[in-house]
C-alpha cells in the first residue's frame, strides 16, 4: 500500500497527464464516466425503492451507488468531481491552470451527455415501471427535491460530497490491486450517499431522469424544471464540489505532502 506522500506523488503525475489528453479522448472518457455514475445512481434507486423507511433506503443506496465510481476508476474514465484533484499538479507547477480548466470544461460537458443518455435509456426502456411504477414516482420525487434546494444548501452539500468523493479517489491510489481499490473507494462514497450530499455529475442523471419520467409515466412533478436543474441545483452544487475537492482535499494534501 502506498503512503500518503506516495499517493500525492502518484496523483501529481496522473493529474498532469489528464491535462494533456486530446479533446476527443477527454470528451469520450467524460461521457463514459457520466454514464457509469448514472448507472450507479439508477441501480441505487432500483435497490432502495421498496425499502420500508428513508434510513434503510439510504443505506441500501449507499451500498449500490459506489459501483459507478468503481467503473470510473478501475475501468478508466474522466469524472469532473474526481478531477478537482488536478489542483495538486497545478500547485506544484507540473500542470497549468489553463490545462486544468480545459479538462474540467470538457469532462463536465461529457459527464452531462453520459448522464442524459442513461436517463433516456432508463425511461424509454421502461426500467422505471419496476414495482408497479413506484420507481418512476421515486425518480420524479428525487428530481423535484433536488431542483428546489436553496443555494446555500446546494453549496454546502456539494462541499461535503466532494470531500468524500475526492477522498475515495485519493484512497484508491493507495491500493495496487483492484480488490484494494474497490474497498478504499467504496467506504467514502457510502458515507456521501448516507449523508444525502449533492454530487453535480450524479444530478446530471437524477434530474433529467425525473423530468423525462414525469412525461413518460405521467407522474406529477410540481416545481420540476430545466431552470431548477441548471440554475437552482447545478450551479451551487458544482461550486461546492470544486471547493470540497480542490481546496479541502487537493490543496490540503499538496500543502501537507508536496510543498517544501
Amino acid at each position: 500500500m502506498k503512503s500518503p506522500a506516495q499517493i500525492a506523488a502518484a496523483y501529481e503525475a496522473a493529474g498532469t497527464s489528464k491535462t494533456k489528453l486530446s479533446f476527443s479522448k477527454t470528451f469520450l472518457l467524460g461521457i463514459m464516466a457520466g454514464a457509469f455514475i448514472a448507472l450507479g445512481g439508477l441501480g441505487s434507486q432500483i435497490a432502495s425503492v421498496c425499502a420500508p423507511d428513508a434510513s434503510t433506503a439510504r443505506v441500501i443506496s449507499s451500498v449500490v451507488f459506489p459501483i459507478g465510481l468503481f467503473m470510473v476508476l478501475v475501468g478508466g474514465a474522466e469524472l469532473f468531481t474526481g478531477n478537482c484533484l488536478i489542483i495538486i499538479p497545478v500547485l506544484s507547477k507540473k500542470a497549468t491552470v489553463a490545462g486544468m480548466l480545459r479538462n474540467w470544461l470538457i469532462v463536465y460537458l461529457g459527464n452531462m451527455v453520459g448522464g442524459f443518455i442513461i436517463a433516456l435509456l432508463a425511461n424509454f426502456s421502461h426500467t422505471y415501471s419496476f414495482a408497479g411504477g413506484a420507481l418512476a414516482e421515486a425518480v420524479v420525487s428525487t428530481a423535484v427535491a433536488k431542483s428546489n434546494i436553496s443555494f446555500a444548501e446546494g453549496l454546502l452539500k456539494g462541499i461535503l460530497c466532494n470531500i468524500l468523493v475526492c477522498m475515495a479517489v485519493w484512497c484508491s491510489f493507495a491500493a495496487e490491486e483492484a480488490a484494494g481499490k474497490v474497498l478504499t473507494l467504496w467506504l467514502p462514497v457510502m458515507l456521501f450517499i448516507i449523508g444525502g450530499f449533492e454530487h453535480c455529475v450524479a444530478n446530471m442523471y437524477f434530474i433529467p431522469a425525473g423530468i423525462i419520467a414525469s412525461t413518460v409515466y405521467g407522474v406529477p412533478a410540481d416545481g420540476l424544471s430545466i431552470f431548477g436543474f441548471f440554475v437552482t441545483n447545478l450551479i451551487p452544487v458544482t461550486i461546492g464540489n470544486i471547493i470540497g475537492g480542490s481546496l479541502c482535499v487537493g490543496a490540503a494534501y499538496y500543502m501537507a505532502y508536496l510543498k517544501d
